[in-house]
């Protein structure tokens, strides 16, 4: 089973990675930052609708303050989601922020409700790690989402990704009658292929969301991550496998039931052919982040020989161990794909 075993280091944006991000328009100037929103004056714990501890703390903010700071993040929706026309925003409102006393970068989560119908939408507002501004940019390029985010100095903006919790589906959704286990197990299989070849790693259950689609005949599903800051950092092969975290057992038991090894070898060669069409059709963009990627430090260097050791030895080439960080370790194994 894959384990972490130390704390992941927080790296600073690089001036080089900060250059590519003003290039594709990913900085942006925002009216407030993370830091002044740890102003709040107090907080309560936020309880979900079984009144169980969501581990997340709603904050309040001084009278003098709050007017203010709700314009602010109001203005920041506006950037993320309509390029900043204030003019669409008009009906909405800030129903709460939230703070994660438990992550590692202890986001704040904004609630953004729209007062004409009550439709609500989230978006976070985090410090800037350059390992997740990565991640994200490498799930926009290589995946088959889309990712908005913005950043500004050491302040990083992020959509709500929507979907089912992978541990909360785990354990309320799979005696669905509706539940189609092929296609879950399926999709399962092509989650593990993509984590493993842009090398995005900690994919445990609650680092991941299913999306859920009814069709005519029957349900698709899609397996999204919600958590980059894994990007290219551990020295340990297994811990960018999904099939290897022990909170994934349920769907890697549904594989295991239900998925043969020869339509697991199929759907692996499916994803692999899609990401070489993504590395053809954005190859300016994934060439200019690969480069910022080989000038940027992103991980320790005893976690670099490691993985490069283990890639050598699963993908039997041994131009891996020629590999001086992670942004080259990443370069060739896309190259694996492309061959």
């Amino acid at each position: 089973m894959a384990l972490i075993s130390r704390k992941k280091l927080i790296y600073q944006i690089s001036p080089v990675l900060r250059r590519y991000l003003i290039k594709y328009s990913r900085e942006v100037d925002i009216p407030i930052h993370y830091h002044e929103l740890l102003r709040y004056t107090s907080s309560i714990a936020l309880y979900d609708s079984k009144e169980q501890d969501t581990l997340w703390e709603t904050v309040f903010y001084a009278e003098s303050d709050r007017e203010e700071i709700h314009l602010n993040v109001k203005k920041i929706y506006a950037l993320l989601k309509a390029g900043g026309d204030m003019s669409v925003m008009e009906h909405l409102f800030i129903d709460r922020i939230d703070l994660c006393i438990y992550g590692n970068t202890q986001p704040f989560r904004v609630r953004i409700v729209n007062r004409i119908n009550d439709n609500f939408d989230y978006f976070y507002i985090k410090n800037a790690d350059a390992s997740r501004v990565y991640g994200l940019e490498l799930e926009h390029l290589l995946s088959p989402n889309r990712i908005s985010y913005l950043v500004h100095q050491n302040t990083l903006i992020e959509e709500h990704i929507a979907g089912i919790p992978g541990e909360k589906f785990m354990k309320l959704h799979m005696e669905d009658p509706h539940l189609n286990p092929i296609r879950l197990a399926k999709e399962f299989v092509k989650f593990n292929e993509r984590c493993f070849v842009r090398l995005l790693g900690d994919m445990h259950s609650s680092n991941f969301v299913i999306d859920v689609t009814p069709d005519f005949e029957e349900t698709h599903y899609r397996i999204r991550a919600i958590d980059f800051d894994q990007q290219a950092y551990e020295g340990k092969k297994s811990i960018y496998l999904p099939q290897y975290f022990k909170e994934n057992n349920v769907l890697i038991q549904l594989g295991m039931k239900y998925i043969t090894p020869e339509s697991m070898r199929q759907y692996q060669r499916e994803e692999r052919a899609l990401i070489t069409t993504r590395l053809r059709s954005s190859h300016k963009e994934i060439e200019d982040i690969l480069r910022c990627m080989e000038h940027d430090r992103l991980s320790p260097d005893e976690n670099v020989e490691s993985l490069k050791t283990e890639l050598a030895k699963h993908y039997r080439n041994h131009a891996f161990m020629a590999c001086r960080n992670m942004g080259e370790i990443l370069r060739l194994s896309l190259h694996q794909v492309l061959k």
